[in-house]
């Protein structure tokens, strides 16, 4: 399968089978929109009243040395690959320090903080003790660990987290382990002794922040309804000037009610945050701050503004990173990450304050997906093996999609949300996906011709 595209002005090609993305020109691209359905010569006919004959020649045989070195048309199917279908050891945790919150986001995913279940309440150490305990013991033969401290807000049960940062190292050397800590936090907490740990202790922090005041504001409030920007915005840019080079991203969310989200983007760099990913709002279509099929066309040309702005500022000495524009064209995942996503329910759980198990932490609360207990030991391999089988060759919606192998079939917990079922990916999400993706393969082609002109 070939995808050809355009994005910030340049006219592109994707050979699905292969993973070779080439930059091309205006005659490449007219040829290729005809190259599977018409012979050389229909080709030569279609487009003799804008190209020379020679012209499209030369083209069409450089076309057919990319097929013959495996770079374009090639075989795209790999229903062959079994391993990937196998269950495999749990290496990653979303441990929920606190189902509690001290904002009332309107768009929380985890109903403000206590996940719909009705009662707001804390990690106990014993039972974070436990989930250590229990991840260790599932992970077989991995050595490195990644545990996610999350929430609702985590900070609100600081001193838990740090007890459990030190339980978690003072294991490392006995268990032949090593564990990468990160949290999540909307920074209504920080102070210096938080800023100091979580630069020490923690591999990436992600921080919570929507972008211009009046937008963070009308969707972050706090517990009494006041907008919070005012309360975190010094704190946050505090922290990421500590941070210095260690990872860290502002997570922010956009909506119906601004789909000018690029001046979100925009605003949190001016403001001096280098590292940002702001996410469309996944909710009811009936709410009134959803993003509905009709504004599709409004957000694509939102994001084909955000790049074109994204690389002047990069070329011109105002540097960031955008999430969505980074694609690693050169290296990226392996086969099985591409095929497998995230890896929820299969190589990725989520843990609550009780300790109960869940595929990821947007399954938790939802009826027929709690996996078992952290307490009791109980873990269960059906739900397990059915994430595991859960991946990209196995969801009809994707088989002829160009970009499977890159978002990998898409968020699960969006697909059971909007379908109840696993294995059929929420659209929405897949149109936004196959456009930033689009503009990350421009973003990548131009930025490198630029560094290769140099």
């Amino acid at each position: 399968m070939i995808h050809t595209f355009k994005a910030v002005g340049q006219p592109m090609l994707l050979d699905v089978g292969s993973g070779a993305v080439h930059a091309i020109d205006d005659m490449a691209y007219d040829v290729l929109s005809l190259w599977n359905d018409h012979t050389p010569e229909e080709i030569k006919t279609q487009l003799k009243d804008r190209y020379a004959e020679a012209e499209l020649e030369e083209v069409m045989g450089e076309l057919r040395q990319l097929e013959e070195i495996g770079a374009l048309n090639a075989p795209d199917n790999y229903d062959d690959v079994q391993q990937v279908h196998e269950t495999g050891v749990v290496k990653a945790m979303c441990l929920h320090a606190a189902h509690d919150c001290n904002l009332r986001c309107k768009y929380c995913f985890a109903a403000t903080g206590d996940f719909c279940m009705g009662e707001r309440k804390l990690l106990p150490f014993e039972v974070g003790k436990a989930a250590l305990d229990w991840l260790v013991e599932h992970s077989g033969h991995r050595v490195n660990l990644e545990v996610d401290f999350f929430g609702g807000e985590p900070l609100m049960n600081f001193p838990v987290v740090k007890r459990l940062v030190e339980y978690g190292r003072s294991i490392e050397k006995e268990k032949n382990k090593r564990f990468k800590f990160t949290t999540t936090t909307n920074c209504v907490l920080m102070n210096d002794e938080i800023m100091d740990f979580l630069n020490k202790e923690m591999s990436n922090v992600v921080l919570s922040m929507d972008g211009r005041p009046e937008v963070h504001d009308r969707m972050r409030p706090t517990v009494n309804g006041k907008g919070s920007y005012a309360a975190i915005a010094e704190k946050a840019k505090e922290f990421a000037r500590r941070r210095g080079d260690k990872e860290y991203y502002v997570r922010g969310t956009f909506t119906g009610y601004n789909k000018d989200f690029a001046n979100d983007v925009l605003f949190l760099a001016d403001e001096g945050f280098e590292q940002l990913s702001v996410e469309p709002v996944v909710t009811d279509p009936s709410c009134e701050y959803a993003l509905k099929e009709e504004d599709l066309p409004a957000i694509r040309d939102e994001y084909e503004r955000l790049a074109q702005i994204y690389m002047d500022r990069r070329a011109n000495g105002k540097w960031f990173n955008f999430f969505h524009f980074n694609v690693d064209l050169a290296g990226g995942p392996c086969l099985r990450k591409r095929l497998t996503g995230c890896g929820a329910g299969n190589e990725y759980v989520a843990v609550t304050p009780d300790g109960d198990i869940y595929p990821c932490h947007q399954f938790v609360g939802r009826e027929g997906y709690r996996m078992g207990s952290v307490l009791d030991g109980s873990f269960d391999r059906d739900i397990q093996a059915r994430f595991a089988r859960n991946d990209v060759l196995h969801k009809e919606k994707c088989r002829d999609c160009w970009a499977r192998f890159f978002c990998s079939g898409g968020c699960a917990a969006n697909a059971e949300a909007f379908h109840g079922d696993i294995s059929q990916p929420y659209d929405m999400e897949c149109q936004m996906e196959r456009k930033r993706l689009e503009c990350a393969m421009a973003i990548y082609a131009k930025e490198h011709a630029g560094k290769q002109e140099k």
